[in-house]
């Protein structure tokens, strides 16, 4: 499976998708951290005991805990880190299939590209690494090696 595509100065990361079955609990927990706390503050109220300060706190709580979930979940299945290259700056965005986040501008002076290692030493895996000498773009897709000096070798052609 090709990881990326470069194509009229995009770079498209594609993050390799979990097993089926993980996404699926991360899904169904990810929905429980919303539904529970509805349906308590639901039965309160039904009940005749009104929404009270420890109901809506429980809800914020499990509502920032869902949303994290719900990253992570949308991650593993549609995750894709998009690096567009313009003349004067690379712009970066982590795009999570429903919402884009994580976006970071590099000037595009002194660029350099290089691999840092990931996971195990025998994996022979990295990330890319995107650095202008005052910050730097690290992407979080795991990629093999062999495959990511072709990409740089191929960025550095264009």
């Amino acid at each position: 499976m090709n990881q990326y595509l470069f194509e009229n100065n995009q770079l498209k990361l594609k993050v390799s998708k979990t097993p089926f079955l993980i996404r699926l609990v991360l899904f169904i927990i990810t929905f429980l951290c919303f539904a529970l706390p509805l349906f308590g503050i639901f039965f309160n109220v039904v009940e005749g005991n009104g929404i009270k300060f420890g109901g809506i706190l429980a809800f914020g709580i499990f509502c920032l805990i869902g949303f994290y979930l719900l990253r992570i979940s949308l991650w593993n299945s549609h995750g894709e880190e998009t690096i567009q290259f313009n003349d004067n700056e690379i712009i970066y965005v982590a795009d999570y299939g429903w919402f884009k986040d994580g976006k970071k501008t590099l000037d595009k002076n002194e660029i350099t590209y290089s691999i840092k290692p990931v996971g195990y030493e025998e994996e022979n895996y990295g990330i890319l690494v995107i650095s202008n000498g005052k910050s730097e773009i690290e992407s979080v897709v795991k990629m093999p090696k062999q495959n990511l000096e072709k990409l740089i070798s191929r960025i550095n052609g264009s």
